[in-house]
Formats: structure tokens, C-alpha cells, sequence
């Protein structure tokens, strides 16, 4: 398939039996996928799970594919519902005290080097622990955003709130992150 071939033309053609334009649905959308689904769960093992389901969802569902907003944001919308079910289905989610807990151990003799720089690592799990004390919706709408490139009228197709909604959960969200980030 040719690289300037549009995501939605892909799919159609996927729908009509052509499994090479699959491959470079995959290759386009995968990493993108597995960030978003990775962030949004929290634990690899659900987020391998999800990212198999999603892909799976997709291809039983290429019959009935109308390319009436971007691939993407289709794609996303079958990761979401995912995502949102899991939350549903794993209230409370067990061993986030536990992981929170390690994670304040492994800390401890940092925080008695304060003169000591962050490694991009470090500042990358900072920004992971801001994220998962998000509010769900606030977390899903930063994602989208920031991971995926996604406009507010995609995020609201994705998530299935208002536009001015998804508006205010990302401003409540930069807000939150500013604030801890800060502190």
C-alpha cells in the first residue's frame, strides 16, 4: 500500500478482503494504540489485553466500517469502550496501594538528596503517577489529546461527551498535573 493511501481507504479495502492493508493499519496505529491503552490501564498485562481486544473488535467490525470520522478516532473509540468497561468491571482495582507504596520506598533516598537532577526516567514516572490520580474521564481526555494528536470535536466522538465537557476535563486535568508537577 502506498503511504499517502488515507487511513479510511485502508479500511475499506481491509473490509473488501485486502490483508495488506491491514499490515499498514497496524504499523500506522499500533504504538499510538498501546500508549493510550497502557496509560489509560495502568498495568501491562490489562493493557496487552485491551490492545489484542481492540484489534480484535476492529476486525469483526470491518464489514460494518463507514469511514465517517478519521480512523483514528474510530480506532480509539473501540479503546475507550474497552477502558471504560475495565473501570467498571475492577472497582476498586487491587494492588495500586501496593505499587503506590513500593514506589514511595524506591523514592525515599532520593528525597534525601534534594539536590539531586530527576533522570528522564524519574520525570516520566512522575508524570505516570500524576495520571493515574486523575479522574478517569480527565485522564482518557489528556490522552487523546496529548498521545493522539485528537481535536476536541474527536475527543467528545471518542469519549461520547460535549465538546465543551471534553474542554473542561482537559482544563481541570493541566491544572491538576501543573499543580503536582509544581509541588
Amino acid at each position: 500500500m502506498a503511504e499517502e493511501t488515507t487511513d479510511e481507504q485502508l479500511m475499506l479495502a481491509y473490509a473488501q478482503g485486502d490483508m495488506r492493508a491491514f499490515e499498514t493499519l497496524y504499523q500506522r496505529h499500533r504504538g499510538m494504540l498501546y500508549r493510550f491503552i497502557f496509560r489509560s490501564a495502568n498495568n501491562r498485562a490489562t493493557a496487552d489485553e485491551m490492545f489484542q481486544e481492540t484489534w480484535s473488535r476492529l476486525i469483526a467490525a470491518r464489514a460494518r466500517y463507514r469511514p465517517e470520522a478519521k480512523f483514528s478516532t474510530y480506532l480509539l473509540q473501540i479503546a475507550q469502550n474497552l477502558i471504560v468497561d475495565s473501570y467498571r468491571r475492577n472497582r476498586p482495582q487491587a494492588g495500586v496501594e501496593e505499587t503506590e507504596e513500593i514506589m514511595r520506598t524506591l523514592d525515599a533516598p532520593e528525597s534525601e538528596q534534594p539536590e539531586r537532577v530527576l533522570s528522564e526516567f524519574e520525570q516520566r514516572r512522575g508524570l505516570q503517577r500524576v495520571l493515574e490520580d486523575l479522574p478517569a474521564e480527565q485522564r482518557s481526555a489528556f490522552l487523546l489529546r496529548i498521545e493522539s494528536g485528537l481535536g476536541l470535536e474527536e475527543i467528545a466522538r471518542v469519549t461520547g461527551a460535549g465538546q465543551e465537557t471534553v474542554k473542561s476535563r482537559l482544563r481541570y486535568a493541566l491544572a491538576k498535573i501543573r499543580e503536582r508537577i509544581g509541588a
